[in-house]
C-alpha cells in the first residue's frame, strides 16, 4: 500500500494545479487518471465515491481523501487530501496578490471575462462525465433529466430530491 503513496502524490498534486475554476472541473481528468492510467478502481466505484463524498458534509473534493483512502489506507487519504490542497492553496495565495496588485489594468476585466466560459465548461464536462458514468439506461437518464429540470426550474430544496432518488434506487425501480 504504502508503495502507492508516492503516486497518488503526483497524480493528485498535478490535480490540484489544474483546478481552475474549482475542484469539479478536474473529475473528469480525476476519474480518467484514477480509472485508466492506475487502474484503482472502475468508473463505477469512482461515481460512488463521488456521490458519497458529494453526500457527506464538508469539501466538495473530499472524493480525493476516499480514493486515497481506498488506494493506500489512512497515509492514502492524508496524502491524496494534502497533495490536492497544498499546491492549489499556495498558488492562490501567490495569484490573489499579485492579482490584488493589478486591480487597476484594463486587461484584467477582460481576462475574468474570458475565464468564465472555460470554467463554465469544466464544470458542465465534469457533469457529463458523472452522467455518462452513472446512467446506465433510460431510468437513470430520466432521473438525471427530472432532477436537472427540478434543480434549475424550482427552489426545491436538493436533499428531497436526492432523498426522492434514493427512495426510487431503494425501491428497485432504477435497477
Amino acid at each position: 500500500m504504502t508503495a502507492a503513496l508516492p503516486s497518488v502524490a503526483a497524480v493528485f498534486g498535478q490535480l490540484s494545479l489544474l483546478a481552475f475554476g474549482g475542484g469539479n472541473s478536474i473529475l473528469p481528468e480525476m476519474q480518467r487518471q484514477v480509472v485508466s492510467v492506475h487502474p484503482w478502481m472502475t468508473a463505477r466505484d469512482f461515481a460512488a465515491l463521488y456521490a458519497l463524498a458529494q453526500a457527506a458534509p464538508g469539501p466538495n473534493m473530499l472524493v480525493s481523501t476516499l480514493i486515497g483512502l481506498r488506494v493506500a489506507g489512512i497515509a492514502g487519504a492524508v496524502t491524496a487530501t494534502a497533495a490536492l490542497c497544498l499546491p492549489a492553496s499556495a498558488l492562490t495565495f501567490v495569484c490573489a496578490h499579485v492579482w490584488n496588485r493589478m486591480r487597476d489594468r484594463p486587461w484584467r476585466m477582460i481576462v475574468q471575462a474570458g475565464v468564465v466560459p472555460v470554467t463554465v465548461g469544466l464544470v458542465m464536462a465534469s457533469a457529463a462525465l458523472l452522467v455518462h458514468t452513472t446512467a446506465h439506461d433510460w431510468r437513470g437518464a430520466a432521473v438525471v433529466v427530472v432532477a436537472a429540470g427540478l434543480f434549475l426550474g424550482t427552489r426545491l430544496n436538493p436533499l428531497w430530491v436526492l432523498g426522492a432518488a434514493a427512495a426510487l434506487g431503494a425501491t428497485g425501480v432504477l435497477s
